[in-house]
């Protein structure tokens, strides 16, 4: 494989050929604007979150879904919900320089895996396709939801997938968000009924499928080392180009290395720092701007 540099990846990624996915790393330096507090973005501060700052037992720590579906199972879904609408819904967080770049440079596809609204809140001065995931909900075959964002506020209903304008940029949220209205995917059942669905195919748009054919990906604050990611990731990029993309690990172990052997993916050792310095973009704290829901009024 040929040495692929950083300004190539950033090149790639303004182009449209590189698709930019996001894991919890993406969140770096995101804080409370009120309490200095980092955002909650990768398992274990996930989990903290949820149980009041209080380790779980060690199976539960091993992964958020499986702490999630115990939480689901004493206090019932509502309650995870809750505290994903709690910590990303109604708490105010600096905006992420990641995020805004991807948005200041106009990428037509980025997949973001966590569950925050960043990513929404870039692209909230121009309209957008919205695509987030559902599991266990009845009356439909699909497991995704799709809005449409006018360049002030999402549509009050879902669209089909026929009616999408595909010359607008889509942003592909498969764990949900808060925005316009609360969807997750958290607990180990969420993500059982969503990635069966993705392996048969009904939890992606047919637009996205063939959008995606001979796409390469730049993974982005994502570890490859839980399973119901890597399960979600080998599903989403589908039909990728060969290779299949990049993976900025600054430290891979060999768990990552086999994963990325084995889906075609090549390991750059760097980070999201890296990507930023690259793209001489200076980290800053912004509480950004808002962006109208349903009946919402989300300024961060």
């Amino acid at each position: 494989m040929a040495e692929t540099s950083m300004q190539d990846l950033i090149d790639g990624i303004g182009s449209g050929d590189i698709v930019p996915y996001l894991g919890a790393g993406a969140l770096d330096g995101v804080i409370n604007i009120e309490t200095g507090e980092p955002i909650p973005a990768d398992s274990d501060s996930l989990i903290l979150a949820m149980n009041n700052g209080n380790p779980m037992s060690p199976r539960l720590m091993y992964e958020f879904p499986r702490a999630a579906m115990d939480i689901e199972l004493k206090r019932g879904r509502s309650a995870v919900n809750r505290f994903l609408d709690s910590t990303y819904g109604a708490t105010r967080w600096s905006r992420s320089p990641l995020h805004a770049w991807l948005a200041a440079i106009g990428t037509p596809y980025v997949i973001d895996i966590n569950r925050d609204n960043q990513l929404q809140l870039g692209y909230a001065d121009r309209p957008h396709t919205l695509i987030r995931g559902i599991s266990r909900i009845a009356g439909t075959d699909y497991r995704f939801r799709i809005h449409h964002y006018d360049g002030m506020r999402y549509s009050e209903r879902e669209i089909e997938q026929e009616a999408v304008d595909t010359s607008l940029p889509i942003l592909f949220k498969p764990m949900g968000s808060p925005l316009p209205d609360a969807t997750y995917i958290a607990s180990d059942a969420d993500y059982v009924d969503y990635i069966s669905e993705l392996m048969g195919g009904f939890a992606i748009p047919d637009f996205v499928k063939r959008y995606r054919k001979e796409k390469q990906y730049l993974f982005i604050g994502l570890r490859m080392t839980r399973d119901t990611e890597r399960m979600v990731l080998s599903d989403m990029i589908y039909d990728a180009a060969t290779p299949a993309g990049w993976a900025l690990i600054a430290k891979p172990n060999a768990k990552e290395r086999r994963f990325c052997q084995r889906l075609n993916i090549e390991i750059i050792e760097a980070d999201v720092s890296d990507l930023m310095a690259a793209a001489a973009i200076v980290p800053k704290h912004e509480t950004g701007i808002g962006i109208d829901g349903v009946g919402v009024k989300l300024d961060q």
